[in-house]
């Protein structure tokens, strides 16, 4: 099939790599380069530079209203479009332009977390599942025909990284399997129920404080629902300290303070273990490691 694909991160490229093995992608479409690093130069997406390498044309616009623009994506005379991550909302006109549509590669078991950034709401949320939906695009926010489902389990264990890469695969391997049955006219749309409905907010870093005043449980999915990024901290004196994970351990205490010298912490309701934490402008480290250079004492108080 000639294929249009449209997306932008990490979370995207797995989904490109499957298709470019067994389809032509007559092009790619990803956000513009952006300033990033310590020097703020400007740098290409990850799925822009994975098109590049592979000697797929790139087109970065910074919308797709305009008229040329759309006339452009029409010129490529696709069968279809894929969409995974791209950030840019679709028009009606190149929702229009491929011969089957725009196919979604949504990360979420629709109609739950529609929006910005739903594993990091499913971890946060408590979910006990999470998975992909590939979904026929319309006009609305994620509201369009589901086509294809997969599941996978969220345990106390999982981070967003994590999660991120599971369905990353997942995807990749659904939307083989639904543009093969979409070829072969096996696909009955099924529309999104109309009952539970959630919205995955983007995530602001004002949210990354930690709360030890909640119970345990919740201070656990709201460390691993931000880790790697923008990443759970806490404060201990000057320092901002970050937690990418943690686990569920014995103990009761005040709240934020710790019950023993190896990042043990009490919560509103039961205690949590620390064990990867980053200091400012240092890796990520284990919490052995952690404490062989920065001591944290039984009854410290945490802000």
């Amino acid at each position: 099939m000639r294929i249009v694909f449209m997306g932008t991160p990490d979370f995207s490229v797995t989904a490109l790599a499957r298709l470019a093995e067994r389809h032509e992608i007559v092009a790619v479409y990803s956000q513009p380069p952006r300033p990033a690093g310590r020097g703020q130069q400007l740098r290409s997406s990850p799925v822009a530079i994975f098109a590049e390498k592979h000697g797929i044309p790139v087109h970065t616009p910074k919308g797709l209203k305009k008229p040329e623009t759309q006339a452009v994506f029409s010129a490529h005379n696709a069968d279809v479009a894929v969409v995974a991550a791209y950030g840019l909302i679709l028009p009606q006109a190149i929702l229009d332009a491929p011969r089957l549509g725009c196919l979604n590669i949504h990360a979420s078991l629709l109609p739950r977390w529609r929006g910005a950034a739903p594993i990091q709401r499913a971890i946060m949320a408590g979910d006990k599942v999470s998975g992909v939906t590939i979904m026929q695009m319309d006009a609305g926010l994620d509201t369009g025909a589901m086509l294809m489902i997969r599941e996978t389990p969220i345990t106390d264990a999982t981070t967003a990284q994590g999660l991120h890469d599971t369905l990353a695969t997942i995807g990749a391997g659904l939307i083989v399997e639904t543009l093969e049955a979409l070829e072969q006219g096996r696909l009955r749309p099924e529309p999104q129920p109309a009952q539970g409905v959630t919205y995955a907010e983007k995530i602001d870093k004002a949210e990354a404080h930690i709360d030890f005043t909640r119970p345990a449980p919740e201070v656990l999915r709201h460390i691993h629902g931000l880790s790697p990024f923008p990443g759970a901290w806490f404060a201990h004196g000057a320092e901002r300290i970050k937690v990418l994970a943690a686990e569920r351990a014995e103990g009761a205490g005040a709240p934020g303070v710790t019950l023993d010298d190896r990042l043990l912490i009490a919560c509103g309701d039961g205690a949590v273990r620390l064990t990867i934490v980053q200091r400012a402008g240092k890796g990520p480290a284990p919490a052995e490691a952690f404490l062989r250079g920065y001591a944290l004492p039984k009854a410290t108080v945490l802000a």
